[in-house]
């Protein structure tokens, strides 16, 4: 009897650890990460969930979103959404055209948006418009 429920354990302990293996490489998180560390870009978001900020990364530089709900023509959508970085030392490298297609990957997400950058990256778009 006592074999049988070893067995019965053991069974469940392999069982959870491939159930754990599983959820680790299927975790969006993880494949943003893998992209910020390739210098790729990757755009996480949870659309049903206004609440939830978005993350994107581009060209090793993680950016967070938050959105803000608004209403639109007869419907409540997401109306604005204010994009920063945590680390600004990273941002060396980019220019106004990297900018111009981080925005427009997100604005195939959310097309009322209005998109809003926070310092320095505002400085740095005004300062660009201001030269052409």
């Amino acid at each position: 009897m006592s074999v049988h429920l070893f067995r019965l354990f053991l069974l469940i302990a392999i069982g959870i650890i491939v159930y754990s293996i599983v959820k680790y490489f299927l975790d969006p998180r993880r494949k943003l990460e893998a992209a910020c560390h390739q210098g790729g870009f990757y755009f996480l978001d949870d659309p049903d969930n206004v609440r939830k900020n978005l993350l994107f990364t581009y060209r090793g530089v993680m950016f967070e979103g938050e959105k803000f709900l608004g209403a639109t023509d007869g419907s409540f959508e997401v109306t604005s959404i204010i994009v920063w970085t945590e680390d600004t030392d990273r941002l060396k490298g980019l220019s106004i055209k990297d900018f111009h297609f981080m925005e427009k990957e997100i604005l195939l997400h959310y097309p009322k948006a209005e998109i809003e950058w926070k310092s320095p990256i505002r400085e740095l778009l005004k300062q660009m418009k201001k030269e052409r």
